[in-house]
């Protein structure tokens, strides 16, 4: 419990702020309910590209409770989660990479140089107004050039304090509870200080052992049972305090945002099942912290300019008294910092013309008690320079993105760093043939990624032989969007795209024993071939009863090409890559209740290179249903909810020898006042 008082005490000493959409005191519970999710889904995308987005009552119609939990109702979107509530849990998009994913929080990246990993379980849904995926990048000029340089993109945008009339203070207190010993507190408090200038503070503690039941049947494709064990998983216990905190300003045609971020956890690294027994005797300790801002104006109807910066130190700490078996102790301590700016300048020569000159630099250290490290330098230097033409009906964006790294090491052991430069073009284009409602997209992108500090210099899973990896992006499909004004139907919505992906070099990195200890190496040639589709659309059967629904489906084959491999895993399937996933997401809203029911099924898929039996991973699915009531008492607003996960009971898997818990419950209040 050494979290929570902490957390107790941040809450008193804190001064209230929050965004509780935009309410009025005549409206009714239901009426505005049913207006938000109406709202909400009938948008029009202005990009060139569309993106798959989730905001305001959609977010919170799902049994998510992390930014990791929440994307998996994206098309193109791979999960890879270890289990319980205390595992890791990363993204991956149309089979390039978790490091091809670039996540961004508030618009400023969210970094690891250690291993380019990003854990999306510690980003919570209570502090956040929205989350978009884009393929290739935002479609938009107007950014730092980092975001130019990912095969696909993840934005967190947090909220911004909005206050209704005359009130200058809002609070929402959220509490839930449930199987694994899961207690979840958080607050989020919002303060208007002046017109221009409010505050917020969001605290949030979680706590719970983790331990759940488990049936591992490990089966091959020929429908035969390999081994099989039940138990109890332990080790999956966790305890963390999450807190943010927030300043947001206005001024004559621009804004400014800072905001610090402060995680602090204790957790048990649930090991692998394995036929005699599990490897479970790790611990980890996570601090992360940082602080960034931004700042943006409009100087002129044709020029404006932003400037973003943000600094972070990372501390993470490894044990295990007993890895694999074996008599080795390990207690390895990683501390990473990093310091970036960034200053994007746009300029319009005309209505249909923009230019946007964007510049980065990024600074970045890794130290550790490891014998014989190497503790790693690296400097990088962004330069973008993007253009975009809007000829109403057609649209077309370009840019180049120069990448400029330079590395240092002080043990001299290991190899020479890999300095580079490389350039990387992208052009985006768009086109609408004969309704407004139905747009035609495509892009090219190439795309260039150094190997991470541990690829290259781990002690023991780290090679500074890696090569780059170097990606080719081809992307065709269409949209087609369209609001109804009369009749049941609301709106509908559906992105569809075809893409060919080609990497040089690819690097894969797959757990070897333990999650947080990886093998690296590169593949040589990867060829990527899929199709996304994404369905949503928004039905008001009467004036108290709403029913929406979301369906998406990924086909993906990412094959190893690399010619040296013909006798052995030449044209099989990359490692945890299905062939086939789907999702599909259903709510009924009646007056102020509402009831919701999501599944997931993600198919078979091999857990090694080569595509044989012993590697075989079956498909899982996993069903979620969820009843809200909302109420109202005086000036404060009641929301309880009741959520069954894993309904069905499945026994599965997501990685290799890393069962998922069975049935499990969880019990949610929220109060705003």
């Amino acid at each position: 419990m050494k979290y929570f008082y902490s957390s107790a005490l941040l809450v008193m000493l804190a001064v209230p702020t929050s965004v509780f959409a935009q309410k009025t005191a005549s409206d009714s519970i239901e009426t505005t309910v049913i207006r938000d999710i109406i709202f909400n889904r009938k948008r029009q995308e202005t990009g060139v590209i569309s993106s798959q987005k989730l905001s305001g009552a959609e977010l919170e119609k799902l049994n998510s409770t992390s930014v990791a939990d929440a994307v998996r109702y994206f098309s193109g979107i791979q999960i890879k989660d270890y289990g319980g509530i205390g595992g890791m849990k990363t993204v991956n998009i149309r089979a390039m990479g978790t490091q091809h994913v670039g996540v961004f929080y508030d618009g400023i990246p969210i970094g690891n140089a250690q291993n380019g990993t990003v854990d999306l379980g510690r980003f919570s849904l209570d502090n956040l107004e929205s989350i978009s995926l884009y393929n290739g990048q935002k479609s938009e000029i107007f950014q730092a050039a980092k975001d130019f340089g990912s095969s696909g993109s993840i934005y967190l945008r947090s909220r911004t304090p909005v206050f209704i009339n005359s009130k200058k203070t809002n609070v929402n207190f959220n509490y839930r509870s449930g199987s694994f010993g899961v207690v979840n507190p958080s607050i989020l408090l919002e303060q208007k200080l002046t017109d221009n200038i409010s505050i917020s503070l969001n605290t949030e503690y979680l706590t719970g052992h983790g331990r759940y039941k488990f049936h591992q049947k490990v089966a091959l494709p020929d429908g035969s049972l390999g081994w099989e064990r039940s138990g109890i998983r332990e080790n999956g216990d966790i305890e963390a305090l999450r807190a943010e905190a927030g300043v947001f300003g206005k001024i004559n045609n621009g804004i400014w945002k800072l905001k610090g971020y402060y995680y602090d956890s204790e957790r048990g690294v649930p090991g692998a099942i394995i036929r005699n027994g599990d490897i479970s005797s790790s611990r980890q300790w996570d601090k992360n912290f940082f602080v960034q801002g931004s700042f943006e104006k409009e100087i002129s109807s044709r020029y404006k300019f932003q400037i973003n910066s943000k600094f972070a130190d990372d501390y993470t700490r490894y044990y295990n008294d007993n890895p694999g078996g074996t008599p080795l102790f390990i207690d390895n301590v990683y501390k990473q910092q990093e310091f970036y700016v960034s200053t994007a300048q746009q300029y319009s020569p005309y209505k249909f013309w923009k230019i946007n000159l964007s510049a980065d630099y990024q600074y970045n250290t890794l130290d550790s008690n490891l014998r014989q490290f190497a503790y790693p330098q690296r400097h990088t230097e962004l330069i973008a320079l993007a253009t975009q033409f809007d000829f109403n009906k057609f649209k077309i964006q370009g840019s180049v993105l120069g990448t400029f790294v330079q590395e240092k090491i002080e043990n001299t052991t290991f190899s020479v760093p890999q300095n580079r430069s490389e350039f990387t073009p992208t052009v985006f284009a768009s086109y609408q043939p004969f309704a407004a409602d139905f747009k035609l997209h495509g892009f090219y992108k190439r795309i260039f990624r150094m190997p991470t500090f541990n690829d290259l210099y781990y002690a023991e899973v780290g090679s500074s032989q890696l090569r780059p990896e170097f990606t080719n992006q081809y992307d065709v499909g269409f949209t087609y969007n369209k609001d109804f004004e009369t009749g049941v139907l609301q709106n509908i919505n559906i992105i569809a795209d075809a893409y060919y992906n080609r990497v040089q070099d690819k690097i894969i990195a797959y757990p070897k024993g333990q999650q947080f200890r990886w093998t690296m190496t590169n593949l040589g040639e990867v060829e990527i071939k899929g199709a996304d589709v994404s369905a949503q659309a928004i039905w008001l059967l009467s004036q108290n009863l709403l029913f929406s629904s979301r369906f998406t489906y990924t086909f993906t084959e990412a094959l190893n090409i690399t010619k040296s491999n013909i006798t052995s895993y030449y044209r099989n399937q990359i490692p945890y890559t299905a062939k086939h996933n789907g999702s599909m997401l259903l709510g009924i809203t009646y007056k102020d209740w509402q009831l919701n029911y999501s599944y997931i099924y993600v198919g078979e898929r091999y857990n090694m290179s080569e595509n044989i039996p012993e590697n075989y991973e079956q498909p899982w699915y996993s069903s979620d249903i969820s009843g809200t009531r909302e109420f109202k008492l005086k000036n404060w607003k009641f929301r309880l909810g009741l959520e069954v996960n894993n309904l069905l009971d499945q026994n599965y898997s997501v990685i290799k020898n890393y069962p998922m818990p069975g049935r499990n419950y969880r019990v949610n209040l929220r109060v705003n006042f």
